[in-house]
């Protein structure tokens, strides 16, 4: 088996914890395992996983990476990465094709959404060993879930009445429905000839390339195009695919479903009960939790008085909350949500205005994550701002310049080894240096310990678009 996970999108819902920058993939849940890493994790629970291939922006690939490097990984680890969205089918495809390359055709390749959660592993496992199964013989299979209540916000799967979805079989889809109003939510409820699409597949690598070519012709060679044009690399125990915007941007933006699942006569579907959950909302996040006796939810700080069917999220302060009820309460250090239980998918629309008025908010936390560490900004204002810089071990920021500010740069936790200007300099904790303007300077951690400073930047001009870069470890000039 070969893993593909497939970590697109930005989970706008689920905002001010997801943002551009943080995508929903990265949030961490009770365990302290982000949502990719419990995908991951989930993989390795199907058997010998051979491969493990992951479709992403080129922008989140280091955050990747460190995130399964907390793992150990012991299989070899192949990226994909895109300079935009494309949506699943692209993906999917594109994963295929490096995995036809590598394996062959009849290599099987399970496919993951990275933001999904899964609280029933066993049954997973059995769930694809039926499915590989099916799939060996040269059908697409599709997971679906038996509904557990009625839901107008997933697609549907259809199978003939009558099917015992009870036990371990797979059937033939008679077809795929969109979101229905709440009257056919309803419907298909009671029918018991209706799964919730999950969006997770498998399937024999030969048998996915020969459907794509049959009924998206037109999607499966642009994407070869792009596949051909773009620039690999090797690393340790990795390969690095990068796909370049002016030949991916000719692939048509389409999903699995649509391109491909809707129209083959080839589909079967194993319906399963894993304790399955898109979390799609922060509603869908707080019914993880167990409930108090007020039915409130807390994850971090809370306290509450007279307060009932409640979720707050702090993880950075104390939040109170009184005599209020039917609320979500986000609290992170830059923005506060407080919304109606039952408005919680509203919040992407919150997201599209932060978006178009061309602030930050959107996009990234204070805290942004770079290949070499952190910063975050600690305070701004006309003319200055402050930044915690954390440097990994044996990690390096580019060599650069800026035009328009200074910096001092002050160590708080152990060494720095400090290019400014024409001196090397070595700086220990309560040592600092000063960066004019125009000045080539670079930071790199030699210790084992992280490094830990404090930035701070004077000037008439502060943004991080300020940044001449002359050398760089991770391809950025």
């Amino acid at each position: 088996m070969h893993i593909v996970i497939i970590a697109g999108g930005t989970g706008s819902r689920l905002w001010p914890v997801s943002r551009e920058a943080n995508p929903k993939p990265f949030i961490q849940m009770e365990d302290g395992l982000s949502l990719l890493q419990k995908t991951y994790l989930r993989g390795r629970t199907t058997g010998v996983i051979e491969s493990v291939t992951t479709v992403t922006n080129r922008d989140l690939f280091f955050r990747t990476e460190d995130e399964y490097r907390e793992l150990s990984p012991s299989e070899p680890l192949h990226y994909i990465l895109e300079p935009f969205g494309r949506n699943t089918a692209p993906a999917v495809y594109a994963a295929a094709m490096e995995l036809q390359q590598r394996y062959g055709d009849s290599a099987l390749m399970l496919v993951l959404p990275a933001d999904h959660l899964v609280r029933d592993e066993a049954a997973f496992a059995k769930a694809v060993v039926l499915a590989s199964e099916v799939a060996a013989e040269g059908r697409l299979v599709t997971f679906g879930i038996q509904p557990t209540h009625v839901e107008t916000g997933f697609g549907y799967i259809e199978i003939a009445e009558g099917c015992d979805v009870s036990g371990q079989h797979a059937f033939n889809v008679e077809g795929f429905v969109e979101k229905p109003n709440r009257d056919l939510a309803e419907q298909y409820f009671v029918s018991g000839s209706h799964l919730w699409n999950s969006g997770m597949f498998c399937f024999q690598v030969g048998s996915l390339l020969d459907e794509m070519a049959a009924h998206a012709p037109s999607l499966a060679q642009s994407m070869a195009v792009a596949l051909e044009g773009s620039s690999r690399s090797q690393g340790n125990g990795h390969t690095v695919t990068r796909l370049e915007p002016e030949t991916f941007g000719m692939v048509e933006d389409d999903s699995i479903d649509y391109a491909l699942m809707e129209k083959s006569s080839r589909v079967s579907v194993v319906p399963c009960d894993l304790g399955w959950s898109d979390i799609g909302s922060w509603q869908a996040m707080a019914e993880l939790l167990e409930p108090d006796a007020d039915g409130n939810r807390v994850t971090g700080s809370a306290e509450l008085e007279g307060t009932r069917n409640t979720y707050v999220r702090s993880s950075h302060r104390l939040t109170t909350a009184v005599g209020v009820e039917d609320l979500v309460i986000i609290d992170t250090p830059d923005a506060l949500l407080v919304a109606h239980k039952d408005r919680s998918q509203d919040v992407k629309k919150v997201v599209q205005r932060l978006k178009a008025s061309g602030g930050e908010l959107h996009h990234q936390h204070v805290t942004v994550h770079r290949p070499w560490g952190t910063y975050t900004v600690l305070e701004e204002g006309e003319g200055f701002k402050m930044k915690r810089i954390e440097v990994k071990p044996g990690a390096s920021l580019s060599l650069q310049m800026h035009h328009h500010r200074s910096e001092h740069w002050i160590v708080v936790r152990g060494t720095a080894k400090v290019v400014n200007g024409d001196k090397d300099i070595l700086l220990r904790t309560n040592e600092s240096t000063y960066i004019p303007a125009g000045h080539k300077h670079r930071l790199e951690n030699p210790g084992i310990i992280a490094l830990v400073m404090i930035e701070v930047q004077s000037g008439e001009y502060l943004g991080e678009d300020d940044i001449v870069r002359f050398e760089d470890s991770y391809g950025r000039c």
